[in-house]
């Protein structure tokens, strides 16, 4: 089992900055994509970053320009550098990892996620 912890959200005033970062744990010998989807009060869960084993990124365009996903695959982490937010970022921001290769060279048949966590933009 993949497990993924997620740390960094909170509340911040628009145009500020938060960094999360988000740690899978277990038998993983490497996970192929990594990132970040959101989901604000009353929509459905949104893409906003993801990042391949290769370092290919992919973005939501409500976020580019603002948004930087970076990850260490030696570490299995990945993290999410957010600036200038805005009040319509607020939402639980959930890591996901999928592509999982276990310890045993079986590859996983479906995609983790993280508990997530709050990040609140007033305005």
């Amino acid at each position: 089992q993949v497990q993924l912890v997620e740390s960094g959200g909170g509340l911040v005033q628009a145009g500020g900055s938060l960094r999360l970062s988000c740690a899978a744990s277990g038998s993983i010998l490497s996970i192929n994509v990594m990132g970040w989807y959101r989901q604000a009060p009353g929509k459905q869960r949104e893409l906003v970053a993801t990042m391949s084993r290769g370092n290919s990124r992919n973005y939501a365009d409500a976020v580019k320009g603002r948004f930087t996903i970076s990850r260490d695959n030696a570490k299995n982490t990945v993290s999410l550098q957010m600036n200038s937010l805005k009040p319509e970022d607020t939402g639980v921001y959930y890591c996901n990892a999928d592509g999982v290769v276990y310890g045993n060279f079986l590859r996983g048949r479906r995609p983790y996620w993280g508990q997530g966590t709050q990040v609140t933009v007033s305005s």
